[in-house]
């Protein structure tokens, strides 16, 4: 039993360091984009960035976790690959936790310029609206309806292909290149899908930032921006992960002649 106990805590360390890493260059490039106004980035760097981020905290975790990195992948694990239910909440939390530190990590680094930016009142949006530096929030036009399909959209894109990477009876890519290959699918969904509402596909990606401008100055408004949005990048996510598995295994991983499966 503390063998177990020892392997979970020592995967859960791997995810929270991973996701850290992530969320940190992930954040940090937001932060460099909006507050620097446009001056040292744009939305490419930050779609750039984000794959970059993905990969690198890919490699961090990989070799102890897998480097999971986002509850949506864990779920779609647990239900369509065996990973084992009772580790799903360690690592959820370790996730969740990463992102938290984060952010705190980002708004440390980023204070003064964040202060110079809106004078020193946190808003959530409009013109000096910053909380949009660690959550994403929809756009105007974007109804909940809309945003739940395109979170469900991204991420059953991300879990499906990430499924096909891994599964060794398809094309899997050479040993050590399966985060940059991730990182790569990341940077082509946010180029594709990140105008309505900042592709999260990962609820730990924005409920621990979420949680941290709620208490770091933003306030409750974090959540009830949006028509009360911050559900959205949660719920959906997790669906659309598991969906995303079960799409690929339909389609294809379930056509694999059974002597090849592995």
């Amino acid at each position: 039993m503390a063998r177990v106990s020892d392997s979970i805590a020592r995967e859960a360390l791997a995810e929270f360091l991973g996701t850290l890493v992530l969320m940190t260059l992930g954040l940090g490039v937001v932060a460099q984009v909006v507050l620097g106004g446009g001056k040292f980035g744009d939305y490419l760097s930050i779609n750039l960035v984000w794959g970059l981020a993905v990969t690198m905290g890919c490699y961090v975790a990989a070799g102890v976790s897998t480097a999971h990195l986002n509850p949506a992948v864990t779920l779609a694990l647990a239900v369509h690959r065996g990973f084992p239910w009772a580790k799903v909440a360690a690592y959820v939390v370790a996730q969740m936790a990463g992102a938290f530190v984060a952010s705190a990590v980002v708004y440390a680094t980023y204070y003064e310029a964040l202060s110079a930016f809106d004078g020193g009142t946190r808003q959530v949006l409009g013109p000096q609206g910053t909380a949009g530096i660690w959550a994403t929030y929809p756009q105007p036009w974007l109804s909940t309806w809309g945003g739940f399909i395109d979170q469900v959209v991204g991420t059953a894109m991300l879990v499906g292909v990430i499924f096909a990477i891994s599964d060794r009876r398809n094309a899997p890519p050479a040993a050590g290149l399966e985060p940059l290959i991730v990182g790569l699918l990341v940077l082509a969904i946010g180029a594709s899908f990140g105008a309505n509402a900042g592709y999260a596909i990962n609820p730990a990606r924005d409920f621990g930032p979420r949680l941290f401008t709620a208490l770091a100055g933003w306030g409750g408004e974090v959540f009830r921006a949006g028509n009360g949005w911050w559900w959205v990048p949660i719920v959906a996510p997790l669906l659309g992960g598991v969906l995303g598995g079960w799409i690929y295994d339909l389609c294809v991983g379930s056509r694999f002649p059974r002597q090849e499966q592995a």
